[in-house]
């Protein structure tokens, strides 16, 4: 018969239980051989293998020789124990070179040398568990067993007498009652036979495996009894520590202390014994008051992330590619949704709970809409089945001393009438409630409760009142009660009412806006009839048409910007969740863009038209700025940050505007970004208006003089000196750049003008274009009868742009507009303190009072509650 390798099927498994083995002495030769590689160890995570001494190598052929008495195979493992075939071939047949490895030789360290010698597969002992392993590791060497020390023996007597108390103690009742012992009794004490175990424990005459005589057999018996006590030391404490647990739950079974219960059934106390659950103390978790299926549903529901996920989870999506959503916590009631509520806890509290579109989610008995704070002992309800309270443990006690759901007055006896019409929810009685609601009709708070019945009226009545100018309400008050009202609904009402209420809100401001754009031009036509002058429009007037744009458009530009970071945050709140590619969401998403791009429109037009009135009016006083002489007799230059009136009287119109409109972005809060654009397209206007002037009018008359350029840039540096005090200097110098580089030009003295050459013209003058230059190089007057010098004449290579260029500036190469970026600046914590807009706060909130009055019977109709005074 051939031998298989180490490390083959010599190994302890299913495979070779019944399989005998090979001989012996064809064994040891090839798996002892001191040039072969030692055998692995077990590879199963649960056991793990024990190395024999070689006195358990002559133990383990006693074992043998009784199996075969028995009847059992030779290869047959007893409690783990894989015996050898032959057991007259023992350490005696061995090489001397392994005796002397076996006889208890140290080396110089002084450890047994066989403690490092690895024994054939075969002779391993296969523990069927870790604790039994662990505990086989430190079992003594064949040196400390030959010890013949009196306190050593005595350790091992008292470890020996340790095992059969626990013993006796844990399988007392079953010995004495032959009929109730287990089955197993039987197996496990003729193992102890084969072993040697019975002998020691009672030793008998006429017994074959009695306690052997002298110094080998004494040996192996204390060996063989420490082995055997360490490791049912270690099984009977484990007996011990279980049947422990099973008195624990029986005694806190109902009537355990008046009835004397005797365990029957293991599997009963094995389920008593799961009920003990001990919650964990550094984690917040759910605890579970009312599931769908007892068998199923679990007490406890620990969150071990940040963000816990309640749901029924769902396959993949095959088409899509989109994988499963990830859900912590799976509930099998048919109402629930594959992602039915998200709860995030982070280091702080309080925790948030947000329900998925669609979700019936339940806090604290109230319908659950929107995000919310949750508190340790508040109720949790998913869907018609689940109820969860939430613990957090980390808080210490930090949380509210009574949950919000118990009723406020649990004691009150007798209950009055305003008991009995109290809310039986927080106990409040009418009185109580008619206050907080006369509170929060009065109140300070920015606050706008209405239901989506309501949402069409409110946002008319705001709108109309803004478009009207009626309340006395602040510049931004529209923009902050719309501010409220999408507030309310992102917190409050449900995930896809915000994208309705977003179109519904821009379409009401877009037609607004176009009805007062079509009143001012009804009131400013650009055609005017035959015989009939046109009337220029003056600062003031300009001031008081644009007053209701100016507004639309600060308005909707702090709504626009308070808008997106809504939209964004629902965005986040979706990559989040896992929701980015939800149909629902995408749909909600366009919706949102339509309502933005309106928005966006209007700011355009209201800004567009602003500016056309503005330039229509600086139109007519621009030409000032170049006939004007600031040189008057008896007049003195006004210094840098004059007054109005000390300017010029040629540059006050001119400036009047510009003050007319700064005064007007001020008292409307236009944000600065397009108050700063505002003045931008001004200026621009301005200077290509100025500039064409300049170059039409030195066509036909003389007018290109040092003398009259003299003036002009007077003119100029007064209105950017007074510009710069506006705070618009930086602003003006940049548009203005070409018009002074002009009149910078034309300001050069006529002898100096003479002797520059064009080459170096193009380069003091960089900005005009060579059709500009060579036109007002052509144009300037040095005299009587005398003509522009040869030196001014372009050179060939710029001949075609000289002949082909336009002198003139085009008005379409005007900026473009650019929204600001950045968070709103409407203040929507803390307390109004702005008198107009809490009187206009109260008034909208007691119409939402009376729209809810009207849907009641004419019986149950009332006014609203005044609070009582202090």
């Amino acid at each position: 018969m051939s031998l298989p390798s180490v490390g083959s099927s010599r190994m302890v498994g299913p495979e070779s239980r019944h399989r005998p083995g090979p001989a012996l002495p064809h064994l040891l030769p090839q798996a002892w051989s001191p040039h072969r590689t030692p055998p692995p160890r077990s590879s199963c995570p649960v056991s793990s293998c024990l190395f024999l001494s070689p006195t358990q190598c002559w133990e383990l052929g006693q074992r043998k020789h009784f199996s075969e008495g028995l009847g059992l195979n030779g290869g047959q493992r007893h409690q783990g124990l894989r015996v050898l075939q032959d057991p007259t071939q023992g350490v005696g047949a061995l090489p001397s070179s392994f005796r002397a490895m076996l006889s208890g030789e140290r080396k110089e360290g002084g450890s047994p040398r066989f403690g490092k010698l690895h024994l054939p597969v075969g002779l391993w002992i296969n523990s069927p568990r870790k604790q039994l392993a662990k505990l086989g590791r430190r079992w003594p060497s064949a040196a400390s067993v030959k010890s013949s020390s009196s306190d050593t023996r005595r350790k091992k007597l008292r470890g020996r007498e340790e095992a059969r108390r626990l013993e006796q103690e844990a399988f007392g009742a079953a010995d004495a009652d032959g009929t109730n012992a287990p089955s197993w009794r039987t197996q496990k004490n003729r193992s102890r036979a084969a072993s040697g175990g019975a002998a020691l424990a009672s030793p008998g005459p006429g017994s074959g495996s009695g306690t052997p005589t002298g110094s080998g057999g004494k040996e192996r018996s204390e060996n063989l009894s420490l082995r055997r006590s360490v490791s049912e030391l270690s099984l009977q404490g484990r007996r011990r520590r279980q049947q422990e647990r099973r008195q624990q739950a029986l005694s806190m079974a109902p009537g355990a202390a008046d009835t004397q219960m005797v365990p029957t059934d293991p599997g009963d106390l094995d389920q008593l014994t799961q009920c003990l659950i001990q919650a964990p103390s550094n984690r917040p978790y759910f605890l579970l008051l009312q599931g769908y299926q007892d068998a199923q549903d679990f007490v406890v529901y620990v969150m071990t992330r940040e963000q816990h996920v309640f749901g029924r989870g769902g396959p993949s999506s095959s088409r899509g590619g989109s994988p499963a959503p990830y859900v912590d916590t799976f509930l099998n009631a048919p109402d629930i949704l594959p992602r039915h509520c998200t709860v995030r806890s982070g280091p702080e509290p309080p925790a948030m709970v947000r329900p998925s579109r669609g979700a019936p989610v339940t806090h604290n008995g109230c319908l659950l809409l929107r995000e919310a704070e949750l508190h340790p002992g508040d109720l949790l309800g998913l869907g018609e089945h689940f109820l969860f309270m939430y613990k957090d443990p980390r808080s210490g006690g930090s949380g509210p001393a009574r949950p919000p759901w118990l009723p406020a007055r649990p004691g009150a006896a007798p209950p009055g009438p305003g008991w009995a019409f109290s809310c039986r929810l927080c106990g409040r009685g009418l009185q109580e409630r008619g206050e907080a609601l006369a509170a929060y009709l009065d109140g300070r708070e920015p606050v706008l409760r209405f239901r989506p019945r309501e949402e069409e009226a409110l946002l008319g009545e705001i709108v109309r009142a803004a478009a009207s100018g009626a309340g006395d309400l602040p510049p931004l008050g529209p923009a902050t009660l719309l501010a409220l009202c999408v507030q309310h609904s992102a917190r409050e009402l449900e995930l896809g009412h915000l994208p309705r209420l977003l179109g519904r809100l821009a379409r009401l401001i877009k037609e607004a806006v176009w009805e007062k754009i079509k009143e001012i031009g009804d009131r400013q036509p650009e055609n005017h009839p035959e015989g009939v002058p046109e009337e220029p429009l003056t600062p003031e007037a300009v001031s008081v048409e644009l007053r209701p744009l100016i507004l639309w458009m600060a308005n909707t530009t702090e709504l626009l910007s308070f808008v997106q970071e809504k939209v964004l945050e629902m965005e986040k709140e979706a990559d989040q969740e896992g929701l980015s590619s939800d149909p629902q969401l995408c749909n909600d998403l366009e919706l949102c863009d339509e309502a933005l791009a309106l928005l966006d429109e209007v700011i355009m037009c209201t800004f567009q038209q602003s500016v056309y009135y503005l330039t229509k009016t600086l139109y007519s006083t621009l030409p000032a700025l170049l006939d004007s002489n600031p040189f008057t007799a008896g007049a003195e230059l006004p210094g840098p940050g004059a007054e109005l009136e000390a300017m010029p009287p040629g540059l006050r119109p001119t400036l009047g505007v510009f003050q007319a409109a700064l005064e007007l972005t001020s008292q409307c809060e236009l944000h600065p970004d397009l108050v700063s654009q505002t003045f931008g397209y001004l200026f621009f206007f301005s200077n290509a208006s100025l500039l064409n002037s300049l170059m039409e009018r030195g066509q036909g008359r003389p007018f290109y003089q040092w003398s009259r350029a003299v003036q002009i840039r007077t003119n100029l540096d007064l209105v950017l000196d007074w510009l710069q005090g506006a705070g618009l200097g930086d602003i003006a110098t940049e548009f203005f750049r070409k018009l002074s580089i002009a009149v910078n030009l034309l300001c050069v003295p006529r002898t100096s003008l003479l002797k520059a050459s064009w080459s170096s013209l193009r380069t003091d003058y960089p900005t005009l274009t060579p059709a500009q230059l060579h036109h007002l190089l052509s144009h300037y007057q040095l005299g009587p009868g005398r003509g522009p010098p040869p030196a001014w004449d372009p050179p060939p290579a710029e001949r075609d742009a000289v002949d082909t260029g336009d002198i003139f500036e085009s008005f379409s190469s005007h900026p473009p507009l650019i929204l600001p970026l950045g968070s709103s600046r409407l203040r929507l914590t803390g307390l109004v303190t702005d008198d107009s807009l809490h009187r206009e706060l109260r008034r909208l909130r007691r119409l939402l009072w009376d729209l809810e009055q009207q849907e009641l019977p004419a019986n149950h109709r009332h006014g609203p509650p005044v609070a009582a005074s202090p």
